[in-house]
């Protein structure tokens, strides 16, 4: 594959963005009280300052615990030094978090990856005092089986139909889900890299295997060779070390009282509130089920198991079983935080939005509040769709906006390059002259001269007329191109990469798609980026 190039646009000026999102990318005054780390390298810096002022006692048992998680799959040595080098007082994480969607899920997954990898490249190298690794925090505790069970190759939906319920990380690989790996061989393994995408997809996808694990090998298998960590938080170990702030919510629910006071001033400022949790942000995770936690008279109930716990009963079971409480997402990125030296986050516009409510969470947690970015987007164009573009002669900015309006720019671009108003004004002025010479002469030219001014305007209107038709039939023709570039772009209506797999542009392309989104990744810069494909 030839290298990409790529172009940039505003992310306003796509219309696919919230508000929120594209207010938190222009720093917005509004927004000011709902962040602590501009946009800057000023604000990486105060980042790594504040993070370097928290406890890093954890260090020893992240390292430990990721070297238990990778001890039985081959990884880069990158990776490898990586996992060492946390334990220096001097690395950083930036990081990134998904849900264990089935074989990656949409592109923006790719995306998330490859910008914290970029980030914590260009950071170790501007700062080399300092050293940041790329962190990719797996979500598996998810329970929105909907959400996570399908993909998208080339237009052609995929669905794992399983009876299994609870946190999709911890269930089971089955033949359903591995039929779909055959009929994705049956449709890319046509392709230059079909197979080779399809190998890396079945030494990781075996039956028997959970979800979770099978990601981590994927995702490790795809990018390990940029030195990406992935951690699974579902781990005793892990959630010890977040043990203190889960007592204090069982006990005095504060991140409820302390999410409340933000959605109400983002409310105020007519910001959509992204969630307004739960008294209790806190679910009881039990082998394959994933439930609730309640304040009833006084006791914690999980009612779909049929527990109930009094406080000293259920602080002890935090104790004993830490791998049994499981935060909701107004707790999660605190988990986050607390396990990892981390100083930028990235996410979507989604995330942003719900991340923009929880300082005031972190802060009675006294947890380090990271940098928020938002992860990079981009569009691919291959080089067919690329010359129908420069054929109707419109910017690619414009294919963001509906059918309709681009018709529209194109009939008034066209309009104006071949309008006969000109024409037709300066036959008036020549008939008009012509008419004042003969005047002159006889005037009963006169007559003579405007029957030839009617007959010469006429014939100029059937032009135009004829112009017109061959206008429409031509627009006819375009109409068709771009509803077909509207429908390869932006499937469903959305844009491509929140429905599209990564595999179909591996399949063609191979590893090197990785390497060209990489080298096209922008760092704390947000802009929205079209690459070019051959």
């Amino acid at each position: 594959m030839s290298e990409g190039n790529c172009t940039f646009i505003d992310y306003k000026n796509t219309g696919y963005f919230s508000k929120i999102a594209v207010d938190y990318i222009e720093q917005k005054e509004d927004l000011q009280p709902f962040f602590l780390h501009e946009v800057s390298y000023k604000g990486i810096e105060d980042s790594v300052k504040a993070r370097e002022n928290f406890p890093q006692h954890n260090r020893n048992i992240l390292v430990e615990e990721l070297q238990h998680q990778y001890a039985e799959i081959q990884t880069s040595s990158t990776v490898q030094q990586n996992i060492i080098s946390l334990k220096n007082q001097n690395t950083f994480t930036v990081t990134t978090a998904h849900q264990p969607n089935i074989f990656g899920g949409p592109l923006y997954v790719v995306y998330k990856i490859l910008h914290v990898v970029k980030i914590a490249q260009e950071l170790s190298t501007k700062y080399s005092d300092k050293y940041f690794v790329p962190v990719y925090y797996m979500g598996s505790e998810d329970a929105d089986l909907d959400e996570l069970n399908n993909i998208t190759i080339n237009g052609k939906k995929y669905v794992w139909h399983t009876t299994q319920t609870g946190a999709v990380g911890r269930m089971c690989i089955d033949k359903n889900l591995l039929s779909l790996i055959d009929e994705m061989q049956a449709q890319i393994g046509v392709e230059s890299f079909g197979n080779e995408w399809i190998d890396i997809l079945k030494s990781a996808y075996k039956q028997g295997k959970n979800i979770q694990q099978a990601t981590f090998e994927f995702l490790n298998a795809a990018f390990g060779k940029y030195g990406l960590l992935i951690i699974i938080p579902d781990n005793a170990n892990l959630k010890r070390l977040f043990e203190p702030i889960i007592v204090k919510e069982l006990k005095q629910q504060f991140s409820h009282k302390a999410l409340q006071q933000t959605v109400s001033a983002l409310t105020e400022k007519n910001y959509h509130a992204q969630t307004e949790g739960r008294e209790l942000n806190l679910f009881y995770l039990l082998n394959d089920k994933r439930e609730r936690i309640e304040i009833e008279n006084g006791l914690y109930v999980v009612r779909n198991l049929n527990l109930q716990f009094s406080q000293e009963e259920i602080i002890n079971e935090v104790k004993n079983y830490p791998d049994r409480f499981s935060a909701n997402v107004v707790l999660r990125g605190v988990f986050q935080e607390t396990i990892l030296p981390n100083i930028a986050f990235v996410g979507g516009g989604g995330e942003l939005a719900y991340w923009l409510e929880l300082k005031n969470v972190f802060a009675n947690a006294n947890v380090p509040y990271p940098m928020l970015l938002l992860r990079n987007s981009f569009l691919f164009i291959n080089e067919r769709q690329k010359e129908i573009i420069q054929k109707l002669h419109i910017s690619f900015e414009i294919l963001f906006k509906k059918e309709h309006e681009i018709l529209n720019e194109i009939l008034a671009a066209e309009h104006r390059e071949i309008s006969l108003d000109k024409e037709l004004d300066e036959i008036k002025s020549t008939y008009q002259s012509l008419k004042n010479k003969a005047n002159k002469a006889d005037t009963t030219l006169m007559q003579h001269v405007e029957a030839l001014f009617i007959k010469a305007f006429k014939r100029i209107e059937n032009l135009e007329k004829k112009i017109s038709s061959a206008q429409r039939k031509k627009l006819t023709t375009e109409k068709s191109q771009i509803e077909k570039l509207k429908s390869d772009l932006f499937p469903k209506n959305s844009l491509q990469e929140r429905v599209e797999n990564i595999a179909g542009f591996y399949a063609t392309y191979g590893s090197k798609i990785f390497d060209t989104i990489l080298e096209n990744s922008l760092t704390i810069e947000s802009k929205f980026g079209i690459i070019f494909i051959q």
